[in-house]
């Protein structure tokens, strides 16, 4: 057990031999064989539900970025002083910009859409065929219909969710009701038009496939009684990040007074709330596995008093003291080390099949376990960020290691004669 100079070499074999002895069950040490397996089991499930749970939580975020920015554009200009009826130049010149990928004028509105079966208040915005062509989340993702030649179509394009409030499909009419209609002696009067449905769009997200409806930019304005001009252009820009730096760009290009927000200031209490969820549920699930490191400080507690005696005679036989506390160290690292990495494969296996296991639940419980009504999408989203789950893998190894310095440093400190009379 000793080297030529005196000194147990570290992490020598009997080490691992003890160690390995000390994991593997008998009968008089069954009680602290089941801690272990329940230490083992609550990392194991702490890391997996950690790495679970950040996915999702990163899908959301992710699938609502694209969802709303992709479709809301990433810039908003709004006029000062004068109406933008110079909408189309100031969009060709904007267009141009580095760091732009377009802007798109739109007239926007609320209305009440009504058919002969249901009605459902709407948001149209009235948009350029060529734009609404390039408005990636609505052109790849029309159900029924066509949108070339939208302009000249008469039509309008309406969400998926809204076809089906109202039982619509392609060529039947959906009925606008606006209060901002014609002036007369006697008041405004209600504007009630009817249009045919042109195109069903789905873009996934239940909030916009129940209340977007897409309109011809001129009869847009002519609906709302606009004199040629827009309410806002919105900006998309190549990077949602660069924002900041693209201002002042888009300020330039304008060339007259206008107001700019975007879409950080319009949804910002939305992704605050999504980080701030993320960042408890994070707090929340590292106490599963702050819990299982402290099933193992009382586990291998368990384990010292148990072997005290054979810690005894080992010392006595020549062993140090680093060497017992290395024996306790490799026995509850063990229980940590495997338990995080069964954790990580089963979180990333979990992960990766988040929305098929959803689906199998569903059927077998004949429950919709994810509205999209509620949850504004109609799938379940994970995104495995690597950093991420390495940061949890390497906290549940530091946790489990921290967990095993005491009782094995309890073990190293235990008097053989002691040991000898009591165990």
């Amino acid at each position: 057990m000793k080297s030529g100079h005196g000194a147990t070499k570290p992490f020598a074999p009997f080490e691992w031999m003890l160690a390995g002895r000390y994991l593997r069950t008998r009968r008089r040490e069954g009680f602290v064989s089941v801690i272990a397996g329940f230490s083992f089991l609550g990392i194991m499930l702490g890391v997996a539900t950690l790495i679970v749970v950040l996915s999702v939580m990163n899908g959301f975020r992710k699938e609502l970025l694209e969802k709303i920015v992709g479709i809301n554009g990433h810039v908003f200009i709004a006029p000062i002083d004068s109406p933008l009826t110079d909408y189309a130049d100031i969009a060709d010149r904007l267009s141009k910009v580095v760091g732009i990928r377009r802007a798109v004028p739109f007239v926007e509105g609320q209305a009440f859409a009504s058919s002969p079966y249901n009605g459902s208040g709407v948001l149209v915005r009235g948009v350029r065929g060529s734009d609404l062509a390039k408005i990636e989340p609505v052109a790849d993702n029309i159900r029924q219909g066509a949108i070339q030649d939208f302009d000249n179509s008469g039509g309008v394009a309406i969400g998926k969710r809204l076809a089906e409030t109202l039982s619509l499909q392609v060529g039947d009419t959906i009925t606008l009701i606006t209060p901002r209609g014609a002036a007369t002696p006697f008041g405004t009067a209600p504007r009630i038009k009817g249009y045919p449905v042109a195109a069903i769009f789905e873009i996934g997200m239940s909030e916009f496939d129940s209340a977007f409806v897409y309109m011809p930019l001129a009869e847009a304005q002519s609906y709302f009684n606009r004199e040629g001009d827009v309410n806002v252009i919105e900006v998309f820009l190549d990077d949602a990040d660069r924002v900041d730096e693209a201002r002042q760009s888009i300020e330039m290009a304008a060339e007259r007074p206008v107001a700019l927000t975007d879409w950080r200031q319009r949804n910002r209490t939305f992704f605050g709330a999504l980080e701030v969820e993320r960042n408890v549920m994070f707090l929340i699930l590292t106490l599963i596995v702050l819990v299982a490191a402290l099933n193992i400080i009382s586990g291998l507690i368990m384990l010292v008093k148990d072997k005290s005696s054979d810690i005894a005679i080992l010392r006595t036989m020549g062993a140090t003291r680093g060497a017992i506390m290395r024996v306790f160290l490799i026995t509850g690292a063990s229980i940590g080390i495997v338990g995080t990495i069964a954790g990580f494969l089963l979180g990333l296996l979990l992960s990766l099949n988040v929305e098929t296991i959803r689906q199998v639940i569903s059927r077998l419980t004949n429950t919709n376990l994810f509205p999209a009504e509620l949850y504004f999408l109609s799938r379940l989203p994970a995104d495995v960020n690597a950093r991420e789950v390495v940061t949890v893998v390497v906290m549940a190894l530091l946790l489990s290691l921290l967990a095993t310095l005491y009782p094995s440093w309890r073990a190293a400190r235990l008097d053989p004669v002691q040991g000898l009379r009591y165990g």
